[in-house]
């Protein structure tokens, strides 16, 4: 029979996941309690968190060993661990993860974030990322490590473009994508859209309208403080309808990181870039992608997974 091995903690600001894995690497089991975020922790009482989220796991199974990350790992987190400085591969991200051993004698390890010093104008951080950066490598590589070099996109709140060379995640960079999408459509004046019934299929043709001018040859494309104006005047003009908003918002925003990324050396016509997100984020992206030319390899949904597992292996020497 498959025995559980240890339970793996996603915990971020607004969630919390944790996943009961086996021997093998399998999923057993999976939880995600409502408000189970770092931000409704009070008084700093995480410990009990844990166990109110993964409590009956140990009762049926002893003090498994725990892996935790994301921002749990932060100054609001549970235990504060720095960021490893990027170029850094496996042996790197090991090395800085922090442990603490329960009441019930269970060890958490922390696992690191990682800080690009080379990112300007201030250092690029990110935790919990480099997880599924390092799952995607592994994957794309049957396992061997990260032996193959390529460039990883990662769609989110806060997007993150990843290189990875000579077995290191070697340089990265965010793009406010995700956030600035949201206070535009939920707060702006010149873009504010009603949210679409749940289900509800996205509006491609004005989704692919707006990638199409962020794609586009014309110099206006590149400012794009005023290519966001355009959902106002497009209203304006009769060129837009209040229904085409939230997509074609969603679709400039999302090209116009993919132009960004292009001006500053992430992507050029004919790569191939690696995506790592949720499926709803991964159809944008990869829909965006052909605008520029580029090529889309998908990584696996159990990224974080793989990447936690490795790195952890790193620690017991696997």
């Amino acid at each position: 029979m498959t025995q559980p091995a240890s339970i793996i903690v996603d915990w971020g600001t607004s969630s919390l996941r944790a996943m009961l894995v086996s021997t093998t690497g399998e999923v057993l089991d999976i939880r995600e309690p409502k408000s189970g975020g770092i931000q409704f922790v009070e008084n700093g009482a995480f410990e009990a968190a844990l166990m109110l989220a993964v409590g009956s796991w140990f009762a049926e199974n002893g003090p498994l060993p725990v892996l935790a990350s994301g921002m749990i790992t932060s100054r609001n987190g549970w235990v504060e661990v720095p960021y490893v400085d990027a170029p850094a591969g496996l042996a790197g991200l090991a090395t800085g993860t922090r442990k603490i051993t329960l009441e019930n004698g269970a060890t958490v390890t922390f696992l690191p974030g990682m800080r690009d010093p080379a990112a300007q104008p201030f250092p690029d951080v990110m935790r919990g990322e480099e997880t599924q950066i390092v799952g995607f490598c592994l994957a794309a590589a049957h396992g061997k490590g990260l032996d193959r070099d390529c460039t990883v996109v990662l769609p989110g709140t806060h997007s993150k473009w990843a290189r990875v060379a000579a077995g290191r995640i070697a340089a990265f960079q965010t793009y406010a994508t995700g956030e600035v999408f949201a206070l535009l459509t939920k707060h702006s004046f010149i873009a504010r859209a009603e949210e679409p019934e749940p289900g509800a299929e996205p509006n491609w043709t004005a989704f692919d309208r707006g990638v199409a001018f962020a794609a586009s040859d014309a110099p206006a494309a590149d400012a794009f403080l005023s290519a966001v104006f355009s959902a106002r005047t497009g209203i304006l003009a009769g060129a837009l309808a209040a229904s085409d908003i939230m997509d074609y918002v969603s679709g400039l925003v999302i090209g116009s990181e993919f132009r960004q990324a292009r001006a500053a050396g992430w992507h050029k016509a004919g790569d191939t870039v690696g995506l790592v997100g949720n499926n709803i984020l991964n159809t944008r992206y990869g829909r965006v992608a052909p605008f520029f030319d580029l090529v889309v390899e998908t990584g696996p949904a159990d990224a974080a997974k793989r990447g936690i597992l490795a790195i952890a292996g790193q620690l017991s020497g696997e």
